[in-house]
């Protein structure tokens, strides 16, 4: 009897399971072809829009470079001597000519000036025997050896005056002293570092250009310079020079730029990023940067059109403040949205509002 009774309920439970089946096939069947038949879109989305304008652009890169000085020279000793005068400080700015150190130059002196009388008795020497060589009392090979006597005295006096010379150090040129490395009193070698001079007003920027951009780098283009040590200042200067060779392994050329300098705020070996302004276009496609919509490494915006919002892929190029540059995808004229792009999808029915204007 039991039996039979779970054989019952089995079986009610059977039927009630198929059942429920069926509706739920109908109920699903509905539901898809709700779903085919309901239009795209829905209900018009209300978006910000915007028209792509003309305007101007420049084209810029961006690279790295080294700051230089203009002049730079490690000043040396180029005779040995005694340190006698330092007539610098550490940092100070100096003109060209200007006397750094003097070694001690009394016994070079002295020999100078024993030279110099040398050539003042090889002078009257000379000058005695021509008086009496129009007497016949002296043979002309004797006037010739005391004419190469007289030229030898005067030579020893430029030796000895080159060698005075040589023991007081000046600058080759204006600039700023760097270190001193010797003290008074010190003996230096031939070669021996007394301290270094820059010439850092303009300072130069050395940096490699890729070849791409070759035909359009040329001296006088603009560049602007910064750097780490002075956040958000900006150091204006142009092109002076470009490398007559491109680089085989890296396929960039080297050029240099100068920048004005006057308080030396910038210091050779700086690191700088370089901005450089290659051209001008005045006939630029501008869209507002907040149009945007970056999908991997593609760019997209919402074009409106016949009240729908259409994804279009477009190429970017410049960016400029608040605005980016549209190289292929869209014409000057076409409405895309700005603000609600969160809200739209491809084909979304769209209510279009002009884009207030700052």
């Amino acid at each position: 009897m039991k039996t039979r009774n779970q054989f019952i309920i089995i079986a009610v439970l059977s039927v009630l399971g198929g059942t429920a089946w069926y509706y739920k096939d109908i109920l699903l069947a509905g539901t898809q072809q709700t779903t085919r038949t309901q239009p795209t879109g829905g209900r018009p989305v209300p978006v910000q829009t915007a028209v792509a304008r003309h305007g101007a652009v420049i084209d810029t890169i961006e690279t790295v470079g080294t700051a230089a000085a203009n002049e730079a020279v490690t000043v040396t000793t180029k005779t040995a001597g005694i340190v006698a005068k330092v007539h610098f400080t550490d940092g100070q700015t100096v003109r060209a000519g200007q006397v750094l150190i003097e070694l001690d130059r009394r016994e070079a002196q002295a020999e100078l000036e024993a030279s110099r009388a040398a050539v003042v008795i090889a002078q009257q020497n000379y000058d005695r025997a021509s008086k009496l060589l129009g007497m016949q009392a002296v043979s002309q090979a004797r006037m010739d050896e005391l004419s190469s006597q007289l030229t030898s005295a005067q030579a020893r006096i430029k030796v000895q005056e080159a060698r005075v010379q040589d023991l007081q150090i000046v600058a080759p040129f204006n600039g700023k002293i760097g270190i001193r490395r010797v003290s008074v009193g010190a003996f230096v070698p031939p070669g021996a570092i007394v301290t270094t001079l820059d010439d850092i007003d303009p300072i130069k920027v050395s940096f490699q250009v890729p070849e791409t951009v070759l035909a359009l780098l040329k001296p006088g283009i603009a560049i602007k310079a910064r750097s780490e040590a002075y956040s958000g200042q900006a150091f204006t200067g142009v092109v002076k020079t470009i490398d007559t060779r491109i680089d085989p392994a890296t396929r960039t050329v080297e050029a240099r730029a100068e920048l004005p300098n006057p308080f030396g705020t910038l210091r050779p070996g700086l690191f700088m990023t370089v901005e450089l302004s290659l051209a001008r276009r005045e006939s630029a496609i501008l869209v507002p940067e907040e149009a945007l919509i970056p999908i991997g490494t593609r760019q997209f915006v919402f074009v409106v059109k016949n009240g729908r919002a259409l994804r279009t892929e477009v190429e970017v190029g410049q960016r400029i403040p608040g605005e980016v540059e549209i190289v292929k995808g869209i014409e000057v004229g076409t409405e895309i949205v700005t603000a609600g792009v969160q809200k739209i999808r491809d084909g979304s029915a769209v209510t279009p509002t002009p884009r207030p204007t700052s």
